[in-house]
C-alpha cells in the first residue's frame, strides 16, 4: 500500500474518532451504561474491519446500533486498501440516538468522500429505528430475502427482561435470547445472505450457559466460526468505559461448512501490534460430548494441554451423585426471619461473607449480614440437613485470582440438626442430604485446583459461577476424589500443594 493511501485511511479513522469523542461528551456517563452503551474507538473499529476474508465486488455492509459510524468508516477505511477489487459499497446502519444520528452523518459524509475519491460507488441508508423491532418486521414478511453480504457489529450490552418488548419482538420469528448484544448478532445472522461475512465485538457470555443456548445454536448451525480475538483484560476493548465483562471480536461466514480450525489471537489490549496467535481444531473449541455446545476460548497449546486434561475427566456430577445447587434462602423475601446473631429458635445462615480462605467462619461479629436464621415453619423449606458440604461464590470479584473459591462446610460447626444456605451461594450435595466427609473434601480440593480455574476460564468470561457451569465441568471418579482428600494431609489450603495431589493422580 503507497503512503498516500497509508496516511488517508489513518486520516478518515482519526476524524471519526474526534467525532466520537465530541459526541461521548454530550452523553450522560450513567445513561450510556443504563443502555449498554460503549462505543468503538478507532483501534478497536480498526481490529474488526481487519477481520474479514473478502473486500471485493458490490458490498452490501449492515451497521446495527451504529453510534456515529466507527466501525462503518474503519470498514471504508479497509476497503481502500483493495481499490482495484471493490465496486460499490451500499451502507446500512441503525442508530436510534438523535445525538448519535447526527455524528453518523458526519461519518457517512466523511466515507462517501473518500471512497468516490477512489472511483467507489457509494449509498448509504441510516434508519432511526429500533433494530430489533425493524428487523423483526422485516423477517417477518413474505418477501423476505437476506440483503446482506457484509455485517460489522458492536451492539449495545444489556440485559433483556422476561417480559420486555424485544423479548416479544425476537419471540415472533422463534428466537430466544436474554441481551441486546446476542439479540442484534442473531438478527443480523439472519439478515445476512449465504457466504456474508460478519465480525462482531461483543461480551464473551454467550460463550457457555443456558441463557445463550438460543444464540449458539443459531451461530453454530447457520455459520462457520472462524476467528476469534480475545482481550486478556476486561478494560482492553473500552478504557474509558465500566465494562465489567471480558469482551471478544468474532467472525462468521455464514452457510460456509465449518471450518477445520478456529483462529484464536489474545492481546493485552487493542494497541498490541504483535498479538499471540493460535490455531485450535474446531473439536476443541466446540466439544460434540456438550450438548450446550459451549465454547471454549484456546489461546495456546498449554491451555489446549489443560482442555483436553480438563474436559477428558470420566465423571458428571451426575456419575458421582452429586447435585450443585443454589442457595435456597433470598433474604429479602423472608426479613423477618433473619436473625444478626443467634437466638433461640434460630440456625446458621451462610452467606458468602462467611466463605474465607476455603473454610466456613460462623458466626461473624458485627458482620452486615445476618448470621442466622429463625427456624419455623415459614422457613424449613429453605433448610437442609446439617452435616458436610462444599459451597462456591455465585458471584467474584472481577480482580480476584480464582473464578471458583470452594469452601468446606462441615456439619460441627453448630449442633443444629438444620443449615440454610443464602442464595448467592451454590453448595453440592447428595440428594438433598449432606456429602460424604471424605468424598467432600477430596471434591473441594478438585475445586480449588489451578486445573479447574483455568479450564473454567476457557468457557467463562464472566464474574459469575453459576450452578449449571458447576454441572458442565466433568470431574474424577468417586475413587480418584476419594484419593485426593486422603492425600492432602490438612485442612488449610495451599494451591501448591492441591496441584501437587492433582498432577501426581493425573
Amino acid at each position: 500500500m503507497n503512503n498516500g493511501l497509508n496516511y488517508l485511511i489513518k486520516d478518515i479513522n482519526a476524524e471519526v474518532d474526534c467525532i466520537r469523542e465530541e459526541a461521548n461528551s454530550y452523553l450522560d456517563e450513567t445513561q450510556r451504561g443504563s443502555l449498554g452503551q460503549f462505543m468503538s474507538s478507532a483501534v478497536v473499529s480498526e481490529l474488526l474491519a481487519s477481520m474479514f476474508d473478502d473486500m471485493s465486488g458490490d458490498i452490501r455492509l449492515l451497521d446495527a446500533g451504529a453510534g456515529v459510524g466507527s466501525l462503518s468508516a474503519a470498514f471504508v477505511a479497509e476497503t481502500l486498501k483493495n481499490t482495484n477489487k471493490v465496486n460499490s459499497i451500499h451502507a446500512t446502519a441503525y442508530e436510534i440516538s438523535d445525538v448519535m444520528i447526527q455524528n453518523l452523518k458526519k461519518t457517512f459524509k466523511l466515507c462517501k468522500r473518500e471512497v468516490k475519491s477512489n472511483g467507489i460507488k457509494w449509498n448509504q441508508n441510516i434508519i432511526s429505528d429500533d433494530f430489533i423491532k425493524s428487523a423483526v418486521t422485516k423477517i417477518q414478511s413474505d418477501e423476505f430475502q437476506p440483503t446482506f453480504n457484509k455485517a460489522i457489529l458492536n451492539p449495545p450490552y444489556l440485559k433483556i427482561s422476561a417480559k420486555g418488548p424485544e423479548r416479544t419482538e425476537i419471540k415472533k420469528i422463534g428466537y430466544e435470547t436474554g441481551n441486546l448484544y446476542s439479540a442484534f448478532v442473531g438478527l443480523a445472522i439472519i439478515m445476512l445472505e449465504d457466504g456474508g461475512e460478519l465480525v462482531a465485538i461483543t461480551p464473551r457470555s454467550f460463550c457457555n450457559g443456558p441463557y445463550f443456548n438460543d444464540f449458539r445454536k443459531l451461530l453454530l448451525d447457520n455459520c462457520s466460526l472462524n476467528k476469534i480475538h480475545v482481550f486478556n483484560s476486561r478494560k482492553s476493548a473500552f478504557k474509558t468505559d465500566k465494562v465489567l465483562q471480558e469482551n471478544v471480536i468474532f467472525h462468521l461466514t455464514k452457510g460456509e461448512k465449518q471450518r477445520n480450525t478456529v483462529l484464536v489471537k489474545s492481546s493485552s489490549c487493542a494497541e498490541d501490534l504483535e498479538p499471540s496467535s493460535f490455531e485450535v481444531p474446531f473439536s476443541d473449541v466446540v466439544n460434540d460430548n456438550n450438548p450446550d455446545r459451549f465454547i471454549h476460548i484456546i489461546t495456546s497449546e498449554e491451555e489446549q494441554r489443560i482442555a483436553h486434561l480438563a474436559g477428558g475427566l470420566p465423571c458428571s456430577l451426575d456419575d458421582l451423585g452429586i447435585q450443585v445447587s443454589t442457595g435456597r434462602v433470598v433474604d429479602f423475601r423472608t426479613k423477618d426471619n433473619l436473625v444478626q446473631n443467634t437466638c433461640e429458635n434460630s440456625v446458621p445462615l451462610i452467606y458468602p461473607q462467611h466463605l474465607q480462605k476455603g473454610k466456613v467462619t460462623w458466626p461473624i461479629n458485627g458482620s452486615k449480614k445476618p448470621n442466622s436464621l429463625l427456624n419455623n415453619e415459614e422457613t424449613e423449606k429453605l433448610m437442609v440437613p446439617n452435616g458436610t458440604y462444599v459451597l462456591t461464590r455465585r458471584l467474584t470479584a472481577k480482580e480476584e485470582h480464582r473464578r471458583i473459591a470452594a469452601s468446606l462446610y462441615v456439619g460441627d460447626i453448630s449442633e443444629f440438626s438444620v443449615v440454610g444456605f443464602e442464595n448467592k451461594t451454590n453448595y453440592f450435595h447428595a440428594n438433598n442430604q449432606p456429602l460424604d466427609p471424605e468424598l467432600a473434601k477430596g471434591l473441594w480440593l478438585f475445586l480449588n485446583s489451578t486445573l479447574v480455574d483455568q479450564y473454567f476460564r476457557q468457557m467463562n468470561g464472566h464474574t459469575q459461577v453459576n450452578a449449571t457451569d458447576l454441572r458442565t465441568l466433568r470431574y474424577p471418579t468417586y475413587v480418584q476424589l476419594k484419593a485426593i482428600g486422603s492425600n492432602y494431609i490438612n485442612l488449610v489450603l495451599d494451591v501448591s500443594l492441591i496441584d501437587e495431589v492433582i498432577n501426581d493422580l493425573f
